[in-house]
């Protein structure tokens, strides 16, 4: 699911997680909720989507996003979307190079909050050890994605 608002993309969202959907589009009715719309825009990501899942990784960078968090949710999802393809970082290291080495709990819970789904790389956050934590869109896919990207990586 994509929404947007004029030329930026609000959220992308798995469309099977529909309480993480409803709780985001609830939260903005009162301000002005972006339209669920079709048209140029959305045809445009799309496509960025396919040459993401076609190997070209760095397709999602070229789309334009609008944040709607606190500032230190938007900092980190700016942050998020300069983090190398293929190479994930746990929490902690994550939240040292935004400058709170003990934010290390803030950045998940922030991480948690993200709402656009691979546009902001939020799965490639792991926990310390390396292992897989928490992703809205299941544990499964964010496997998935880590692979898709360490695979496609590894041919550039």
């Amino acid at each position: 699911m994509l929404i947007a608002r004029e030329d930026r993309l609000c959220m992308a969202e798995f469309a099977d997680c529909e309480e993480r959907i409803q709780r985001w589009t609830g939260k903005r009715a009162a301000v002005g909720q972006p339209q669920v719309s079709d048209g140029e825009l959305l045809n445009a990501i799309g496509c960025a989507f396919h040459r993401y899942f076609d190997g070209e990784l760095d397709a999602l960078e070229t789309i334009d996003v609008e944040f709607s968090g606190t500032r230190f949710q938007n900092e980190l999802w700016t942050a998020l979307r300069t983090l190398a393809p293929g190479k994930p970082l746990a929490y902690g290291a994550f939240a040292s190079r935004l400058g709170q080495p003990r934010a290390a709990r803030a950045v998940g819970h922030a991480n948690g909050a993200n709402p656009l789904a691979i546009v902001v790389p939020c799965h490639r956050l792991v926990g310390a050890d390396g292992a897989l934590t928490d992703y809205g869109g299941g544990l499964w896919r964010k496997r998935w994605l880590l692979d898709h990207e360490q695979r496609h990586a590894a041919q550039s």
